[in-house]
């Protein structure tokens, strides 16, 4: 049986470029609809968290049939495993759901580029939501970085300015990962769009977790 590693930020605020604290932490739906997709595919997922903290959920995107679902699943969110205790050769994916949270952390975790490079170097999946781009930004250190010339989707600038955290934004993913060499695709705002580049595989948005997660689900098998 197949094993997803699926990390979750710990965080639960971003800091914006005024210094006001944005609440947030992980989206709902792209944690709870991939998850399901998975499980009905006969898939096992173990989730991480750096520090092995709880998880916190962006009260934004608590919403039907999401929250459900979350509650569903309750006592396995509420016990993450530690990220540097985990080693990826017990996985055949690692998988990163979105939400603001992990601009702050995820983005800058040595354990999460560790876990990416590991699945780069061993030619297993890398699949992600979103603003869970931001945990491939943590592999570009002293000029390198893991996914150059790779072709990622995003969670868009405009969507960012549009119903995201608009100008206040500390940096836009879009904009990093292309400043950083890969070759980011993107649809139109709010679109159910998936990139899959050989064994990266990405969704644009919260409306793209389903098809993402399938994505992942036929490229394990």
């Amino acid at each position: 049986m197949a094993r997803v590693l699926m990390v979750i930020t710990g965080a639960d605020s971003l800091v914006l470029t005024d210094g006001s604290v944005h609440p947030t932490g992980f989206w709902a739906e792209e944690v709870a609809a991939s998850h399901k997709v998975f499980v009905e595919a006969g898939v096992d997922v173990d989730f991480a968290t750096p520090g092995g903290v709880r998880a916190t959920p962006d009260k934004g995107s608590l919403v039907a049939p999401f929250d459900e679902y979350l509650d569903s699943i309750a006592d396995a969110l509420a016990k993450p495993l530690v990220l540097r205790e985990v080693s990826f050769g017990d996985y055949d994916a690692i998988y990163f759901p979105g939400g603001h949270g992990p601009m702050t952390d995820l983005a800058e975790d040595k354990d999460v580029a560790r876990l990416l490079r590991a699945a780069v170097d061993q030619g297993k999946i890398v699949g992600s939501l979103c603003h869970g781009q931001a945990a491939l930004l943590s592999t570009a250190v002293d000029g390198e970085f893991a996914f150059v010339g790779k072709r990622p989707t995003v969670f868009s600038d405009t969507e960012e300015l549009k119903g995201g955290t608009g100008e206040k934004t500390p940096y836009f993913l879009e904009t990093r990962l292309r400043e950083l060499g890969a070759i980011v695709e993107v649809g139109a705002p709010w679109s159910d769009t998936v990139v899959a580049d050989g064994t990266l595989i990405t969704g644009q948005n919260p409306q793209s977790s389903v098809d993402t997660a399938n994505h992942v689900v036929a490229a394990l098998r």
